[in-house]
């Protein structure tokens, strides 16, 4: 069981959709691995729904990469990260474009929702911000 990540906390899954490769043309969902190449959506941004990125690891971070080039392409759609993310890593998700995180009930365990919360105000912690202020 699935359970998504967002600034609120856990929630279910409210997706009822299905999620197809990047290479079906009339999909609403799009399920990206993380070495695809999100230019190979670039034509169909303002069609889809939703556009998940996987993570194998904890330790690949080309999803956050994929995010934000997806962003940049004008991709304004639910974007969910999905797979091993930590709690560690939620503000970097959401700073690279994610809406939300999908994680397997076994990690909310070990991570349980306070975990994540704590990292929910993910907008005051911009240090970049801090540093211009101080200019």
């Amino acid at each position: 069981m699935s359970v998504i990540v967002t600034d609120n906390g856990f929630a279910v899954d409210d997706w009822n959709g299905n999620f197809a490769g990047p290479e079906e043309d009339a999909a609403e969902a799009v399920l990206l691995a993380s070495d695809a190449d999100p230019e190979v959506l670039r034509e169909r941004v303002g069609s889809l729904s939703m556009i998940a990125v996987e993570f194998p690891s904890f330790a690949d971070g080309r999803g956050f990469t994929i995010a934000r080039r997806l962003r940049l392409m004008g991709y304004d759609g639910r974007l969910r990260a999905r797979g091993h993310v930590i709690a560690d890593q939620y503000a970097m998700a959401r700073r690279a474009g994610f809406d939300e995180v999908e994680i397997d009930s076994v990690l909310a365990e070990r991570q349980p929702e306070a975990q994540w919360l704590a990292r929910a105000n993910w907008q005051a912690h911009d240090y970049q911000s801090r540093l211009r202020a101080a200019v």
